[in-house]
């Protein structure tokens, strides 16, 4: 297996989806490293939360499933 060549931040991966970032990482608190969703830590305290394409897969998912019930974490209505 090929070693992991980039990783695509929350904000690229909102972009990607369609998705509000906040929300997106709100629920992917519940994924681990082995769900290839890692903590990229830059200067000083800055960090931000990133995946693998396969780390994408498994947001996508948890996404239909907070779509499909509402209830586990409400999605933020959209600003204008």
């Amino acid at each position: 297996m090929a070693g992991i060549s980039y990783v695509f931040t929350i904000s690229r991966v909102a972009e990607m989806l369609g998705e509000d970032e906040e929300w997106l990482d709100e629920i992917s608190i519940v994924l681990d490293p082995e769900d290839d969703r890692l903590g990229v830590l830059g200067l000083g305290d800055e960090s931000t939360t990133a995946f693998t394409r396969f780390g994408i897969e498994n947001l996508a998912e948890l996404v239909q499933i907070y779509k499909a019930d509402p209830s586990l974490l409400p999605r933020p209505k959209p600003r204008e």
